[in-house]
Formats: C-alpha cells, sequence, structure tokens
C-alpha cells in the first residue's frame, strides 16, 4: 500500500501544476530561491487549525521576505470537507484583520474539491484552486504588488488558466498530478 507525504505531494503540486502550467506566473522565482515555506498542520480541529495559522502569520510577518516569502500550510486531517473548509476562511480572514496585518498579509485557498460559486464540480477551471490537500497560503501583500507589476498584463493569467485546464481536462489534471 502506498504512503503519502503530503508535502511531498504539495511540492509536487506547486512543480507540476502551478509553475508547470504556469498557473501563477510569480510561484517560479520564489520556489527556484528556496523562498516558499512547507509546514504540515497535524490539526484536527478548526481551532488547532487557527492556532497554527496565527502562529505562521506572525512568523512570515517577522521573517526576512529573502529567507520566507510565502507560506504553505498544508493540513490534512482538519476541513477535508470543502464546505467547511469554504466557512473556515471567513476565520482566516478575521485573524489576519485582528493581528493587524491586513494590507501586509493575506490567506489564498486550495482544496482538493475546490468549487468556484457558479460553476460545477467537474469544472476544468476549479483546478486553479485545487491542491493534494487543503492548503492555506499565506501570502505577502507586497511581494503580489511587486510580481504583478513586473507582469506585462496580469489581467491575462485568469483567462489563460481557464484556457489551459478546458485543455487538459480533469483526466490529464489527475494525470499530472499521478506519482
Amino acid at each position: 500500500m502506498a504512503t503519502h507525504d503530503p508535502i511531498a505531494d504539495t511540492r509536487r503540486w506547486l512543480e507540476r501544476a502551478v509553475i508547470g502550467l504556469n498557473l501563477c506566473p510569480f510561484a517560479k522565482a520564489v520556489t527556484v530561491k528556496d523562498q516558499v515555506r512547507f509546514v504540515l498542520s497535524d490539526a484536527t480541529t478548526p481551532q488547532a487549525l487557527r492556532d497554527d495559522l496565527a502562529r505562521e502569520l506572525a512568523l512570515l510577518r517577522d521573517a526576512d521576505p529573502d529567507a520566507i516569502d510565502t507560506t504553505l500550510i498544508v493540513h490534512p486531517r482538519v476541513l477535508v470537507d470543502f464546505l467547511d473548509y469554504n466557512d473556515f476562511l471567513d476565520v482566516a480572514d478575521a485573524l489576519v484583520e485582528s493581528m493587524d496585518l491586513a494590507g501586509e498579509l493575506q490567506v489564498a485557498s486550495f482544496h482538493p474539491d475546490y468549487v468556484f460559486a457558479g460553476t460545477s464540480a467537474d469544472d476544468p477551471g476549479n483546478c486553479t484552486n485545487r491542491a493534494p490537500y487543503p492548503t492555506l497560503h499565506l501570502l505577502r501583500e507586497a511581494s503580489i504588488d511587486r510580481a504583478v507589476a513586473a507582469y506585462p498584463d496580469p489581467d491575462v493569467i485568469v483567462s489563460r488558466n481557464l484556457a489551459t485546464l478546458e485543455r487538459l481536462g480533469l483526466d490529464g489534471w489527475r494525470r499530472l498530478l499521478a506519482d
């Protein structure tokens, strides 16, 4: 029986999907510079995950951006149901606010069952926010601003991603991430 390493699986997703398909044109630079922090949360309750998130927000806030530019908190044991996960995002945003980090840090969301409002579960476009495990992505807003300013046409990213994933399809997505 195969064993799964959530961090290795998440790294593979980052390399093959996010960077390999160029879903985020800004991800390659921080990955190559080893500025992505991967954290495996052993949380089994939303409160425990909130506590992990608070620690990681504080760590990222205080870290030198040249050492840690962004953090992926992989939490395979809590919020595996997408609707529960989606509800937790309000908790995450409230935590950012309560820590006075609004405008400095933000939380992006990835989940294996991610579904955008108004789409069906089998819409390949949902894969832009699908990761192997529920994952909270902590980002520095200054880094986002710099990356967007340096990118020739950031508005084209979403439409290009949707076209890429439509061509790939759900079966192609699964093959891309298969071991």
